[in-house]
This record gives structure tokens, sequence and C-alpha cells, in this order.
């Protein structure tokens, strides 16, 4: 953060102010991790704060310190709104876009209030009052943390805090192997263990803590992995039929995409998951070195995201939208010799 950014939150936070941090549609570890990461300091800093999550998180996100506070705007939507129409200061956290919202977006559009932006994505809408903004950090929690730094809030980072925001540094980062992670990535990691976070007992909950359902749509999913060994591609799909054959719970199918790059030789995967309630195929990307799966998701997917790791989705029907992908592949990506 510059200092004119540090100067202006200063003065939005003056006294005690009515507060709304916001998530991304579909929150992910970062996300939760941010907006509860924040709460917990605002608190302290005496400021009445509420998180409205646009639809419902992940179960295994359901232990983070306060979880079972945020409102769900999908689900209760007299509350969420009351907390929105009252607020004197809106977060928006871990997106850049209101869109990014969903259907919550188009109220957020019509609010006044000022908003405060922090996040890592490319290519911030220019909606905030005040835009921290930096694609070089590997995670919003990392961000939060380098924020309340700046704003000399050191004090109030502590044991509970630091549980939410170590959860979305390790899962951005991949538990630490991505290519974002940094030495001031690893040094707040250990400033977070300093204060007694149980990393260790936090990975459980979020990797090894399964249901046998979850279990049963990996392994679907890895039968139906396909390569294409030309492009250094591959890509897995899970149609809306394979989900229910396995009660299909939100946040079930998190880190599927990940076993597509995993292969030897592979730089390139997607991952295709069917959605017939919202009439879409939602797309996951990632990538290793150079591969720009930002820009693709972009040209092709109405997605974005970051240069190893975006997202996207499609109207048309799960086959369509691999005969689509391979297409694409096809017509602008050279094949390797052999």
């Amino acid at each position: 953060m510059n200092s004119q950014q540090v100067e202006s939150v200063k003065q939005l936070l003056n006294q005690s102010k009515k507060i709304v941090i916001i998530p991304h549609r579909n929150p992910d570890g970062d996300a939760m991790g941010s907006c509860l990461g924040l709460y917990h300091i605002l608190i302290q800093l005496g400021h009445s704060v509420q998180v409205v999550s646009p639809n419902e998180y992940p179960d295994f996100l359901a232990w983070m310190p306060s979880a079972e506070k945020v409102l769900v705007y999908e689900s209760n939507k007299v509350a969420s709104t009351t907390a929105l129409k009252n607020a004197e200061i809106i977060f928006t956290l871990d997106f850049n876009a209101l869109h990014r919202t969903g259907v919550m977006g188009d109220f957020l559009k019509e609010l006044t209030v000022p908003f405060v932006m922090i996040d890592h994505h490319e290519k911030p809408d220019d909606y905030a009052a005040v835009t921290y903004s930096d694609i070089h950090i590997s995670s919003t929690c990392e961000m939060v943390y380098l924020f309340a730094q700046a704003l000399g809030w050191n004090d109030f980072i502590n044991q509970t805090v630091g549980s939410c925001l170590y959860t979305g540094m390790m899962t951005d980062t991949g538990s630490f192997k991505y290519a974002s992670t940094t030495a001031s990535t690893h040094r707040i990691v250990a400033e977070l263990k300093d204060l007694g976070v149980e990393t260790a007992g936090i990975h459980h909950l979020l990797f090894d803590n399964n249901s046998p359902n979850r279990l049963q749509i990996l392994g679907q999913a890895l039968q139906n992995l396909k390569l294409l060994p030309q492009y250094k591609t591959s890509y897995i799909t899970l149609s809306q039929d394979e989900l229910n054959k396995y009660n299909y719970k939100k946040g079930d199918t998190e880190g599927i995409v990940n076993y597509g790059l995993s292969i030897k030789d592979i730089i390139f995967t997607a991952f295709f998951s069917e959605n017939k309630e919202e009439g879409i195929i939602k797309i996951s990307f990632r990538s290793i070195g150079d591969f720009d799966v930002n820009q693709f998701a972009r040209n092709y997917f109405e997605g974005g995201g970051h240069k190893n790791a975006a997202g996207g989705k499609s109207a048309l029907s799960l086959q369509e939208t691999v005969n689509k992908f391979e297409t694409i592949l096809a017509e602008n990506y050279t094949i390797n010799e052999k």
C-alpha cells in the first residue's frame, strides 16, 4: 500500500463504523480466510462488522472462527440487504469486479457508500474509494496481513486472525508450491506460527477430512481424465449426473483440477464441471511456467484470474464445451514435435 491509500483508510475508519465485508461468489479458502481475518481485526478496533457471502461456503471451511456468523445473501436476503443498506463502509476481498458476486452485484452497484478493495487479480474495475491491488502477492490473505501492518495494526493480528489468514495463504499457493510463493510469504507464515497458529491442524481440516462421497467424486473425475499429449494438455470432466450420483456438496470438487497438472510433461490442464442449476459449465484452468491461463480464460471462456490459475464458464453443453476447448487448441497452438 502507498501512503495515500493508508491515509484514506485511516480517514474512513477514524471512528466506529458499520462495516460489511464481502467475498466473491463460491468463496474459497482465500476469500473466506481474508474476510474472516479482517473481520476479527476490525472487531478488535471497535467497529460493527458483518461478513456477507453471496452464496454458501464449502463445509470444509465451516471450522473457521466466526464462520457461523456469516450471512449468506442467497438464503438470507432480507438480513443481508439490511446489513448492506446500513453499512458505512464495504470491503470487497479476493475479487475486483462486482459481477463476481453474482446476482448480488446489481444490488451493490446501487450503493453509494465507499468501497475498499483488497485483491490480487488482474485488471481491477474502478468502483472502490481505495483500491489495494497487487497481482504479485500470492493470496488476498497475505495482502490483509500487509494491509494490517501498513495501518499499524500488528497488535491485533492474534492466533484467531492468523488461523484465518494462514488458511488462504496455504490454499492459494497450493500448500506453498506455486511460483507465486515468495520469501515474504514464508516469513509471514513463520510469524503466524509464532502466534500459535496450528498449521498442521488447519491442513488436516482442509485436506484430510474427506467424506466418502468426496473421494468417490474424485475417483470418478480421475476416470474421466483425458490426455492431449500433442498440446501438453489434460482435462477432466464431471457431468451433473455424475455429481448427483455421489451426492455432491459445495466444495467436493475443490482441488480436482490440480490432478491434471501432476502428470509428467503436462503444462496445461482444465476441469469442466456441469452445473444445471445455473445452466453453465464451470471451468478451472491451471498451468505451469509461461502458459498464461488468465489470458486463455479471458479470450475464450468469459473468465480470468492469474497467469497460472484461472476460471471461466460456458453456456454450451458439457460435450460442446469440451469440443470447443479441443478446437481452440487445434487451431491456435502448435503441435509439439515428436
